[in-house]
């Protein structure tokens, strides 16, 4: 087997376990059959990948991350920081829940394999989605709605990791499905947080 160059050798691997995904699932795609997918050894694998569950993670993440210019294109539509964020939420969750996609079928078929490879790919994820949304929280303090005084690239991956719970876990008093449930969320307990001076 050829050795790929390693500048595309991580895309090439990423997109053979996308392949298998769809193909295989979780539990039946092996490593080596990832190696076999994008032409590359498994030694040659475990130099971008420490193991199944970071390789097949990001594999998940970037499915998730097609949707980015759709997403960008929807957030730029709508006016204030709040239904920014509302429009965030939505969009998260039709990443991970729409029933026509891979990962929701993924998700419902094996829900701990799902957590275990979705959880070591946030580790990718959160720098991602923080540099989404720091040209919003810019905006937002330029406009006011949220305080000046805010780090913007520390406020963005606070807003990452708030967001990616919101879509992503389950609870008693929080529907992420109700639009209105998701304003009232987070104007409430999400803005606020943003809008006091952060060194008073």
């Amino acid at each position: 087997m050829t050795e790929a160059p390693a500048t595309n050798v991580t895309d090439r691997l990423v997109a053979a376990a996308q392949t298998l995904l769809a193909r295989k699932g979780i539990r039946a795609t092996t490593v080596s059959e990832v190696a076999e997918e994008a032409g590359v050894s498994r030694a040659w694998l475990y130099r971008h990948f420490p193991d199944k569950s970071a390789l097949l993670g990001a594999a998940i993440v970037r499915l998730a991350d097609r949707m980015s210019a759709a997403a960008r294109a929807e957030v730029d539509a709508v006016g204030s920081f709040a239904e920014q964020l509302a429009t965030g939420v939505r969009i998260g969750r039709g990443a991970y829940d729409d029933p026509g996609t891979l990962l929701m079928r993924l998700r419902q078929t094996e829900p701990e394999e799902f957590a275990a490879c979705a959880g070591a790919g946030v580790s990718g994820m959160v720098p991602e989605l923080a540099g989404f949304w720091l040209p919003y929280v810019r905006a937002a303090a330029a406009r006011g709605e949220i305080h000046p005084g805010h780090d913007p690239a520390e406020a963005a991956e606070w807003l990452a990791r708030v967001l990616i719970s919101l879509c992503t876990v389950p609870g008693d008093t929080f529907d992420p499905d109700d639009p209105v449930a998701v304003s009232r969320h987070l104007r409430r307990y999400v803005l606020p947080g943003l809008r006091v001076d952060p060194n008073a």
